[in-house]
């Protein structure tokens, strides 16, 4: 099954990338992987004989593999053509899941930062223009503090 699984990735990666890695990774699964695409697919033995579980993520900055956000179960005797418009599917599904969204007028001004975010080691936080207005009229209270201060005494 593992050879036939080998093979099988070879087919399909030819039809679905010009440019792919294909490797076996540690848990026996065979991977697919499009760096120009930053997307995954990974081929595994399914419950069935003749079925082989298909799943589909994304490649994270530093190319790392984000979890598979999408799979199926195909049937190993179906042609390439068959396989691949499954992959495909896999591949939109994972691609709408990283689409980012877009924010909301409360959120406009702040950084989305919940949950974990492959980016967030490098992104840095940046004022927004409401955040330099408050700053503004601090400075100018403490300074006209400190005006009326040096006047009254």
């Amino acid at each position: 099954m593992s050879a036939q699984l080998r093979e099988t990735a070879g087919e399909l990666a030819a039809v679905l990338w010009r440019e792919h890695a294909v490797y076996r990774d540690r848990s026996g699964c065979v991977v697919i992987r499009g760096e120009h695409v930053q997307r995954w697919i990974s081929l595994a033995p399914a419950g069935g004989r003749d079925e082989i579980l298909v799943r589909a993520g994304r490649i994270l900055d530093g190319g790392t593999t984000a979890p598979a956000r999408s799979e199926a179960v195909v049937p190993l005797s179906s042609g390439t053509g068959e396989l691949a418009a499954t992959c495909r599917r896999l591949l939109a599904e994972a691609a709408a899941y990283a689409a980012p969204l877009a924010p909301r007028p409360a959120e406009s001004g702040r950084g989305r930062r919940s949950g974990k975010s492959s980016r967030s080691g490098r992104r840095r936080r940046r004022m927004g223009f409401s955040s330099w207005v408050i700053v503004a009229c601090v400075a100018g209270v403490v300074a006209l503090s400190a005006y009326s201060t040096s006047i009254g005494g």
